[in-house]
């Protein structure tokens, strides 16, 4: 329109362009001129570009006007909505108000528990930095500083519970009134538990003497002898010394197992034995310590057992070598003892809670859910059980005794550990004490004694009782107070004289190893005793369930009972210079014999158990907070 025109007509025709005035005159009107000029020089491409950046600023400039909007939650005209509420009807707008309140609690629950578990986070790591012995323990010192002034309370040698939380899931009950102080130089003792205290610093002082670092002492001899070659007795009995609170002998086991003790064995070990006896002390000194020490030696033992879950079936083997992993069936058969691939799920659960490592956990929990799905006698198990089948040999014994008790035992107390959460075990155990009532439960003859006999190739009963078996009172008044049936507790309270009864009517007051009961009416005697079964090996069993029955009942006699069971050994068991030793004949005061043998569960188990039921002091392991396994090793009870 303007090609033909001189300047002067372009400038005139442009100024009647509405829009266009201000640039018909003067230096702007010369600046847009050079601006179109420039324009034309370039290329499409070029244009395409710059059209681009220009559009992309443009939507940039929307986007934070829009969020500039939202953040200030106002309008930029009044007849412009803010936000989406705006285009909602006063429920819908209520509604959305309550979810954001529901969403604003839940966010700060959540940060909340960020929180805390940055406080626990940082409490672990000043543990974790931490050397040697707990709190207020400073090279062989209790309680008291450099100069023998006394500590701070904070200070002092009180001896940690385990962590609150060991996972995601996990809360480990404890008792609101702080940790227990096992080392307070304040802390009364009965006369009876002195007694017992006593006795254990005898047999540990020869034990030291004779044969510290090592796995069997020999008290006759004063010699010593390897099982496992991992200073046993010692790792065993190192938490009985924390309760008992003899601080030079915790101190000098601890000492051994920091410097000392080490799994990298060329040594082919029992799973169950190793697992009751190391694992569980190592635990058990780990919750009543915090030591990490502790703790370190239970994860590697623990690593250097798993090949034995390596089986075909879901039942583990019973050995491993516990330097090279090799795992495999015992020397003497194809089988493993029931109780023993089920006595050690207390143990491997309670590994993975501390160490947030479920591998151990769910290695047991395999072999629990197989043999819960196996056929069973009315609950009753055989003794016998293929690693390589998973099955059970059919035709094997059933009985409460050696290779069958445990695995009962571990039914209730799992489910007892786990917080009760895990039912199939709890139906287990009781559909067991309904077979107990249905094929094992007699009487005696003439004194009605309650016992629990077998039925030998699982048929045909047989009135034998092991002192193994004497762990069932204990067991069952346990599942009582957790709410099990009334029947069981009165069961309990029968079986429990019975196996006082087999101390009490021998001549030494000791138990033999095995008695058979009478069944013939108008007999004189209850209790049969063959030569064979007439030794004592220091068992815990019945001291247990003695336990057990007094912090239930608070009955007297339960007291009197393990006092007198506790002066036999002291009279017949104790070898002057040299300690205790399982005897050869119960029914021969005169010349019992020695077996010169110490048996580590006498200090782990027997003394423990009976400092416990000697004790006036509730908070001393209460059995709300804690379970004891098999070798009498507590640990906490968890909630899941």
């Amino acid at each position: 329109m303007f090609e033909g025109a001189p300047r002067q007509n372009q400038q005139s025709a442009i100024s009647t362009i509405p829009g266009f005035e201000e640039y018909s005159n003067g230096k702007d009107y010369k600046k847009r001129q050079s601006v179109i000029r420039i324009w034309k020089r370039l290329s499409s491409l070029q244009r395409s570009v710059i059209c681009f950046v220009l559009l992309l600023g443009g939507i940039s400039v929307l986007y934070i006007v829009t969020s500039v909007r939202r953040v200030h939650g106002g309008r930029l005209g009044h007849g412009e909505p803010s936000d989406l509420r705006d285009f909602l009807d006063s429920n819908e707008r209520q509604k959305m108000e309550q979810e954001k309140r529901v969403y604003i609690q839940k966010m700060k629950q959540k940060l909340a528990q960020q929180q805390v578990g940055d406080i626990v986070k940082k409490n672990k790591e000043a543990i974790r930095k931490k050397k040697g012995p707990p709190l207020g323990i400073r090279e062989g010192k209790f309680d008291r500083g450099v100069d023998g002034d006394q500590l701070p309370p904070e200070e002092k040698g009180q001896l940690n519970l385990p962590p609150k939380s060991a996972g995601d899931d996990v809360i480990v009950d404890q008792t609101s009134s702080g940790p227990y102080d096992y080392f307070d130089p304040k802390r009364q003792y009965t006369e009876k538990q002195k007694a017992v205290q006593d006795a254990f610093k005898f047999a540990w002082k020869y034990y030291k003497q004779y044969a510290w670092g090592h796995d069997e002492y020999h008290p006759i001899s004063k010699s010593h002898s390897e099982w496992f070659g991992v200073g046993l007795t010692i790792v065993d009995s190192i938490d009985t010394a924390i309760i008992m609170g003899l601080k030079d002998e915790y101190l000098d086991a601890r000492e051994w197992v920091d410097k000392s003790l080490t799994f990298d064995k060329d040594k082919d070990v029992n799973l169950f034995e190793i697992t009751i006896r190391a694992l569980g002390g190592l635990l058990s000194a780990y919750h009543l310590t915090n030591d990490e020490v502790f703790k370190n030696k239970a994860k590697d033992l623990g690593d250097r057992l798993l090949p034995c879950f390596k089986s075909p079936s879901n039942v583990p083997f019973s050995d491993v070598n516990l330097k090279t992993g090799h795992a495999h069936a015992p020397r003497w058969g194809p089988d493993s003892s029931t109780s023993e691939v089920t006595t050690i799920q207390l143990e491997f659960r309670d590994l993975s809670r501390i160490t947030n490592d479920n591998r151990y956990e769910h290695a047991v929990n395999v072999v629990s859910e197989h043999v819960h799905n196996l056929p069973k006698k009315d609950g009753l198990v055989p003794i016998f059980i293929n690693a390589n089948t998973g099955s059970f040999r059919s035709s094997a014994t059933i009985t409460f005794g050696a290779r069958g008790d445990s695995y009962y035992e571990y039914l209730l107390k799992q489910w007892v550990q786990t917080g009760k959460k895990k039912d199939y075990l709890k139906k287990d155990y009781l559909d067991a004490i309904e077979g107990v009532k249905n094929h094992l439960l007699k009487e005696s003859e003439p004194n009605k004694l309650l016992y629990i006999g077998e039925l030998l190739g699982g048929r045909t009963f047989s009135p034998k009782m092991d002192h193994l078996v004497c762990f069932m009172p204990g067991t069952m008044a346990l599942g009582y107070q957790n709410g099990l049936p009334k029947d069981h507790m009165d069961i309990a309270t029968k079986l429990a004289r019975t196996c006082y009864e087999m101390y009490n009517k021998m001549p030494t007051k000791l138990s033999p190893e095995i008695v058979y009961f009478n069944q013939a009416p108008g007999s004189s005697d209850d209790l049969i005793v063959k030569p064979l079964d007439s030794h004592n090996l220091l068992r815990p069993e019945t001291v247990e369930s003695l336990f057990y029955m007094y912090r239930f009942t608070k009955d007297k006699k339960y007291r009197d009972w393990g006092w007198q069971i506790f002066m036999a050994f002291m009279k017949y068991t104790k070898i002057e210079g040299g300690g205790f030793s399982s005897i050869n004949n119960v029914k021969s005061p005169g010349n019992p014999g020695f077996k010169d043998k110490l048996e580590s569960f006498f200090l782990a188990e027997t003394l423990k158990y009976l400092f416990l039921l000697f004790s006036d002091d509730p908070q001393l392991i209460p059995l709300d907070k804690y379970v004891f396994n098999s070798e009498a090793h507590p640990m906490p009870i968890y909630n899941e």
